[in-house]
């Protein structure tokens, strides 16, 4: 039935033939303000339509300025809407997200008739739940000190006019010892407990969900509900919803995602988190507390002292990589199991406790402690048994609390998860980003598509409309030093100041190394200073986002960034007019993960350099130069300050990867 349409000049006919339409000189979109025809961004949305139509699976690697939001939404809600059939659109990062909920499904419900419903659904911790603040207003005292109680209490008042009841909707940060016990829980926030309650925040945007025509999701919420779906009768051919199709955008990031999302990950701090909110031993709060079980309180300080004992053990016998902070645990049973015994005598007098009460909130609450202690309990066994087959498994000695150790484990290939998930469905499954290809040979995106499983599946490139031989000029520096070698971070400042001086700031340098990158800074700083430009850097007690804003408001700013900086930033216009690579982004080899792929490729047979090490590092590097031009008015240099791009055979593959732009070698 068709529900809505966008207009007289797209009604009827194929879907692509009315995306060409809507996308052309004369069509819907024109309409709109700021409308530029680009005829990458039709031809991208005649290809998801296409695969929209015939129920079959697409990847498209859309350049930047193609606009390919607005190509994957508009045939995305018009299917949708001819169908009665549930458009569910998964980003990476949440700046993607804001623009689509806030500026592009917007704009596209102004063209048409009827409108469309639009959800974003956020991750369930993230949501106040109003029945567990009711619960924890009532045991107050029992359960927090002072401090705690006043931010409570501001909860409850905030609770009284939020929009939306998320976190992203407070003024002021919550503690996570406090909101812990007033969010949305799985097992406490239920559709049987809270599903007939207006004002419970999650359950609200569960039904709307329901029933809209567009959900907008991120990747980790993407894994959590298939996998929480996993099994279920009724879920039909859908991903999330029965009869839905899936759009993945940003989808350079889906193997990494996937891996850390299929594998596991047990923190001493997490446990001993879940353990104080029974009973917290030093401030004489919790739930054992607040129903005066002195025996339940009691075997919860046993079993901390066995936790701090336990972890300890597995911090003696790791040996740290010099390059981060973690540890490849090759072998089954590296130290003894000591905890499985006292987890299930904790167990046992959780299911007491909770017979002894008779509120059900209080008992639900013991429960569901119950429950997250268990998923630690068999999650340390399967660590310590290395049970999952096709993994990895590592100790990660936490960078931000030298106290904290975590468990890892992670599919070592994901690629036939990611095929069984996503491809083997009579469903159309859309993946777009504009970093898929890693080279001009017969098959670009051939690399991106193996490591998803996604070999059968169709895939097309739309370069990007931009002018880059007008709008970018690159420079690769000879003249400086290998890396590796000994006195390439004197040359590097000595470029830097260069080229920064060139652009009039305005610049982001990119590095591959906190380390080197706080050096650097401390030796530039007041040089940088002097010629009239504000150094903003990565990790100096501001925010990402506002360093962000600062860096847009001060033309005369330079930022030094590092990993997250590289992708999913976006500054058109003046403000930024130079982007400085500091080195080829290499992934560090002896990450663990990282480590076993590349022994995977060794094992069969391939070259683990030049299979995976380098196209991981061109993707990389081209997210980073895709920082510079964002708008048809952009301009500004590239530089790339790493001569091996010069010197070494593989080289050839990072300069073909790079925007067609002169380049200028700098060789003295």
């Amino acid at each position: 039935m068709n529900r809505s349409d966008f207009g007289s000049k797209i009604r009827g006919g194929m879907l692509s033939e009315e995306m060409v339409s809507f996308f052309g000189p004369d069509g819907n979109l024109s309409m709109s303000e700021d409308f530029e025809f680009r005829p990458e961004q039709q031809e991208m949305a005649r290809h998801v339509s296409d695969a929209l139509t015939s129920s079959s699976s697409l990847i498209v690697e859309a350049g930047t300025g193609v606009g390919k939001s607005l190509a994957y939404l508009a045939p995305a809600v018009r299917f949708a809407l001819e169908n009665d059939r549930k458009a569910v659109i998964s980003t990476h990062t949440i700046n993607l997200q804001e623009q689509l909920v806030d500026k592009d499904l917007p704009l596209l419900a102004q063209l048409i008739e009827n409108g469309f419903s639009v959800v974003l659904m956020k991750g369930r911790s993230n949501y106040l739940c109003p029945r567990r603040l009711k619960t924890a207003l009532s045991h107050g005292p029992d359960l927090f000190d002072i401090n705690d109680l006043d931010e409570l209490d501001a909860i409850r008042d905030w609770a009284e006019d939020t929009h939306d009841g998320t976190l992203s909707d407070m003024d002021f940060e919550p503690s996570m010892r406090v909101w812990s016990q007033v969010c949305s829980e799985s097992h406490i926030c239920t559709p049987r407990t809270c599903g007939n309650d207006e004002l419970c925040f999650y359950q609200s945007t569960r039904k709307q969900a329901l029933m809209a025509d567009v959900v907008v999701v991120n990747h980790t919420l993407l894994f959590t509900i298939i996998e929480a779906n996993d099994g279920s009768d009724d879920l039909g051919e859908g991903f999330v919803f029965p009869e839905d199709f899936l759009i993945i955008d940003e989808a350079h990031t889906l193997e990494n995602v996937a891996a850390k999302q299929l594998g596991l990950r047990v923190s001493r701090s997490g446990i001993r988190f879940d353990l104080n909110r029974l009973y917290d031993m030093k401030r004489k709060k919790g739930m054992f507390h607040a129903i005066r079980f002195a025996d339940g309180a009691h075997c919860v300080a046993q079993l901390n002292d066995e936790v701090n004992d336990f972890f300890a053990a597995i911090e003696s016998v790791c040996k740290f990589s010099p390059w981060g902070n973690d540890c490849r645990i090759r072998v089954s049973g590296v130290v003894e199991n000591s905890l499985t015994e006292h987890f299930l005598e904790l167990e046992k007098h959780i299911s007491v406790a909770a017979e002894k009460v008779t509120n059900d909130s209080n008992r639900n609450e013991i429960l569901d402690l119950g429950r997250r202690l268990k998923g630690w309990r068999i999650s340390i066994n399967e660590f310590l048994e290395q049970s999952l087959d096709e993994h990895v498994y590592w100790v990660e000695k936490s960078k931000g609390s030298a106290d904290n150790i975590v468990l890892n484990s992670a599919p070592i290939d994901v690629s036939g998860e990611l095929n069984d998930l996503f491809f083997k469905k009579d469903n159309a499954c859309v993946l777009t980003s504009a970093t898929l290809s890693v080279g001009e040979n017969k098959e670009p995106i051939g690399y991106f598509k193996n490591r998803i499983g996604a070999e059968s599946v169709d895939s097309v490139r739309i370069g990007s409309p931009f002018d880059y031989e007008k709008q970018m000029r690159i420079y690769l520096v000879k003249r400086i030093k290998d890396p590796r070698a000994e006195g390439y971070e004197s040359d590097l400042i000595y470029w830097i100041e260069h080229f920064v001086e060139k652009s009039k700031g305005r610049a982001f340098v990119l590095f591959t190394s906190y380390n080197l990158m706080n050096s650097v800074a401390l030796k530039i700083e007041e040089r940088i200073q002097s010629m009239g430009y504000k150094l903003l850097v990565q990790g100096r007690k501001m925010p990402r986002n506002k360093l962000l804003n600062a860096f847009r408001r001060d033309p005369s700013s330079v930022l030094f960034g590092t990993d997250s900086f590289w992708a999913g930033v976006d500054v058109p216009g003046e403000a930024l007019s130079n982007v400085i690579v500091t080195r080829i982004p290499f992934a560090v080899p002896d990450h663990p993960l990282t480590a076993s792929r590349l022994e995977a490729i060794e094992e069969r047979g391939g070259n683990p350099f030049l299979e995976y090490t380098v196209p991981e590092a061109i993707l990389k590097l081209r997210q980073g130069v895709g920082r510079l031009i964002r708008s048809s008015s952009d301009q500004g240099i590239v530089v790339i300050l790493d001569n091996r791009i010069l010197l070494k055979q593989y080289g050839k593959a990072f300069i073909r990867a790079l925007p067609n732009a002169p380049v200028e070698i700098i060789e003295n």
